[in-house]
């Protein structure tokens, strides 16, 4: 939000520069991202000055120039050529001399500079108003009257100000700061409590407001007073619609709004002022001399002031009239609603909005505006009026006319100041300090928290009602904090400890342990919204749309439910990288899968309702590493990325014996396993090549593999005995190998753990090195060429021995799997 520095002024007088404001404010909790010197005419206009017409001719060469000679109350004439149609000699005109810049938007300009036009000099630039920024027109040169000074500065002419433009960062809980006066309150708490100042704010007053005749009364209906708690308006006649003055254009184009029109630009200044949004209505143009505060079916088509036909959901507030609509409430005005120069009776509308209703429908239809900004955070119930008559007032001093009705005021259930009570002893302890009672009876009154009773203990307060978060005593010490300044609050040097314990395995310590892991293969970790798009989940074998976990009021209709799943944020990121020509990625994400459980709707236990896991996904597309001139890189495949996964779980120290391997289930794999404990059968890893049809679905042109470890299960898993560790053998490894030709439906994984059922003392390790099919081996065989290591840690193993243990290993081989072994 943009606050003007003289503006500020109008309500703090102070000689305070903005630079100290910025620092005073920032101090005080509303930070300042900025403060920039503005002028009211973009480039200020610097070098450009009241000139005159001397000479006029045509240019020999051209059909429509004209070649000039102008005195700008210098030493000479300036020879500029000028293509305006309505240039003529003895005019007072606006001319931009050499250097002046001609912004031709808020970014870039052009410099004027001397120059040949088809052969004759020009010192400068004759200008229309449009080309200055002083209007819109653009039918010719600016021609002003003939009292106009020569040489006099444009500047000074047209009353040129300087300001300085300070951007306030106004978070969602200060809906007390997003005003002038909201402002100023806090900078006069504030400077006067950290220096010692004597600063007022000085609110303007209401207390002139008549009403002049009961000549043209509005009724007004609300309809739907959950949404609309308060409603006030007030009718004005005989309005003169027309252009603000300058001292109103100047204060809304510092702020960054666009003068429209004297009407609108008042409720725009009182917007800017207090903070309350107002509404002006073409009295006329309600239908049924009636305003009727409802919602509209949905699917109702409503055109707003931007020209855009909207299609209403049906929750949206809308402020009608008998017929239609005529505007949505808190957001924006519609397209036959507004105040034009042909109007002259006017109805001013100053209401209060729920908070809720006005952020949906804002969101809704992607509409924000300087109303919406205020509503969603809760504009003040109790300004209303004060707002009404402020606007009413300034009406008729800018445009005429009279007050022509009884303010309405439709508030059924008044918005009491909430009641806090605070306790002295508990305050000091929050702030680590005891602050005099005193001063935070005056922070308090400075902020327009009123004491309602006290005692020696503590006090009972009344908080206005335009601090929408302050409903606690730890709010109200925020409150006397920020204003105190926390930079007064010293500390000691005293330091407390405190031992903790953790349970084992810690979840903390074993996802750093994993992701170091990764991180050092190669891996890059990802983190992705937890939300997602509801459409992944349409029509999948995986996943069933009626658990999605819905969002009431979603960001976007792209972000509107909670991830099922890992892999879809993950195949973003992996399409995004892609398309910005990096095709080789190693990714992991640890994050939460989300269900909605729909058999356990009516259940009171939101946790048998909703559920979540936490997972670890894994993804590898591309090749294994980069480009070398040493070795060329392989693709990555199935076997790289169990690899991984498989060094995870060892180090983890998981129990392999009670895992299983079975083909996926998942029909998002194109070919996979699912890892599984043969007890629960809980599937602890599903990893394999995504299919095509979730690459289509994803717009991704390579292949992708992708491991979902789930990871409470993981935890779970993890054994808690302390790691034992033995002494290295001193007698060396043995090593045998053997050919094997086996039927094809036999994996090395049943050849493993037969030879440790053999042999459970001296083999250490089964390996295996080749895999052969083809030539002299017979149809559904094939042959797997295994090593065996031996060792015995108190003695180094004879021939007689080694030649035993493979003897009975090759038995085993030979009536338990039906191997031959292969010469």
């Amino acid at each position: 939000m943009i606050i003007s520095y003289k503006w500020l002024n109008d309500y703090v007088k102070s000689s305070l520069t903005p630079n100290e404001i910025d620092e005073t404010l920032t101090f005080s909790g509303l930070e300042i991202e900025g403060v920039e010197k503005v002028e009211t005419i973009k480039g200020g206009l610097e070098h450009v000055v009241i000139g005159k017409v001397m000479t006029c001719e045509d240019h020999p060469d051209s059909d429509h120039l004209h070649v000039t000679t102008v005195d700008v109350g210098g030493d000479r004439l300036l020879d500029i050529v000028c293509g305006a149609a309505n240039v003529a000699a003895g005019q007072k005109v606006v001319v931009a001399t050499i250097g002046t810049q001609i912004w031709t938007s808020e970014t870039e300009y052009f410099e004027i500079k001397k120059s040949k036009i088809r052969g004759k000099v020009s010192e400068g630039m004759i200008c229309a108003e449009d080309e200055l920024g002083l209007g819109t027109s653009h039918d010719g040169i600016m021609v002003l009257p003939d009292d106009a000074p020569i040489g006099m500065p444009a500047k000074e002419y047209f009353h040129v100000e300087e300001d300085y433009a300070i951007e306030v960062a106004i978070t969602a809980n200060r809906s007390d700061a997003t005003s002038h006066i909201g402002v100023g309150r806090d900078l006069v708490a504030a400077y006067n409590t950290q220096h010692g100042g004597n600063l007022k704010l000085e609110i303007p007053s209401v207390e002139d407001y008549k009403q002049d005749n009961n000549d043209r009364t509005i009724n007004v209906r609300v309809e739907d007073t959950e949404c609309c708690p308060r409603y006030s308006g007030v009718t004005i006649t005989g309005v003169k619609v027309a252009e603000s003055p300058d001292w109103l254009k100047n204060k809304l184009r510092t702020v960054g709004i666009r003068p429209i029109n004297n009407i609108v630009d008042i409720t725009n200044y009182v917007l800017m002022e207090v903070g309350q949004p107002m509404h002006a209505f073409d009295a006329d143009k309600i239908d049924g001399n009636t305003v009727v505060v409802k919602k509209l079916a949905e699917g109702t088509p409503f055109i707003t002031l931007d020209g855009v036909e909207r299609k209403l959901n049906g929750t949206e507030l809308m402020i009608c009239n008998e017929k239609e609509g005529m505007c949505i409430a808190g957001v924006f005005g519609g397209e036959k609603s507004g105040v034009s120069e042909a109007t002259t009776n006017v109805f001013l509308e100053s209401a209060y909005f729920n908070p809720v209703s006005v952020r949906k429908t804002s969101k809704y239809h992607g509409l924000k505006t300087d109303a919406s900004f205020r509503y969603e955070r809760g504009c003040d119930p109790n300004i209303t009026i004060y707002a009404l008559k402020r606007a009413a007032m300034l009406i008729k001093e800018i445009a005429g006319g009279k007050i022509s009705s009884d303010i309405i005021d439709i508030y059924p259930t008044p918005i009491e100041r909430p009641k806090v009570e605070v306790n002295f002893r508990s305050m000091f302890d929050l702030i680590g300090k005891e602050i005099p009672v005193d001063t935070i009876k005056s922070i308090l009154g400075m902020l327009d928290i009123t004491v309602e009773s006290e005692t020696a203990e503590g006090m009972i307060l009344r908080i206005p009602t335009n601090k929408v978060d302050v409903t606690r005593q730890c709010d109200v010490v925020e409150e006397i904090m920020r204003i105190y300044g926390y930079n007064n609050i010293s500390f000691d040097e005293t330091l407390s400890s405190c031992l903790s314990y953790n349970k084992k395995p810690n979840p903390n310590k074993i996802q750093n342990i994993v992701g170091d892991y990764l991180a050092n293969n190669g891996f890059v970790e990802i983190m992705n919204n937890s939300l997602s798009k509801a459409e992944y989940y349409d029509n999948t074998a995986d996943f069933d749309s009626k658990n999605n976990v819905v969002l009431l009021n979603p960001l976007s209709k792209e972000l509107n439910v909670l991830r099922q799943t890992l892999l879809y944020s993950g195949m973003e990121c992996i399409v995004y990288n892609i398309n910005h020509k990096i095709k080789n990625q190693k990714l992991f994400e640890f994050g939460k899968h989300y269900r909605y459980n729909p058999e356990q709707a009516d259940n009171a236990d939101i946790t048998k309702r909703y559920s979540e896991e936490r997972h670890l996904s894994i993804f590898m597309t591309g090749k294994e590493s980069g480009e070398s001139w040493k070795m060329p890189s392989s693709p990555v495949d199935f076997y790289f990325l169990k690899s991984h996964i498989v060094n995870i779980l060892r180090r983890l120290r998981i129990n392999t014996g009670r895992i299983v391997a079975e083909p996926a289930k998942a029909k998002y794999f194109a070919e996979g396993i699912d890892l599984m404990f043969k007890d629960s059968k809980k599937v602890l890893v599903s990893m394999g090549r995504v299919a095509k049809a979730t690459l289509k679905k994803m717009d991704c042109k390579q292949d992708v593999f992708y491991a979902d470890i789930n990871w409470d299960l993981l935890l779970k898993s993890i054994p808690t005995q302390e790691v034992t560790f033995t002494e290295i053998a001193k007698n060396p490894e043995v090593r045998r190998d053997l050919a094997l030709v086996i039927d094809k439906n036999i994996t090395f994984d049943a050849i493993e753990k037969l030879a440790f059922e053999t042999e459970k003392k001296l083999l250490k390790n089964v390996g295996l090195f080749d895999v052969y099919e083809g030539e002299h081996i017979e149809d559904g065989k094939k042959s797997y060429a295994v090593s065996f290591i031996l060792q015995d840690k108190d003695k180094t193993l004879s021939d007689k021995q080694i030649e035993s243990i493979m003897a009975k290993l090759q038995k085993n081989f030979e009536t338990r799997l039906g191997a031959k072994i292969r010469s």
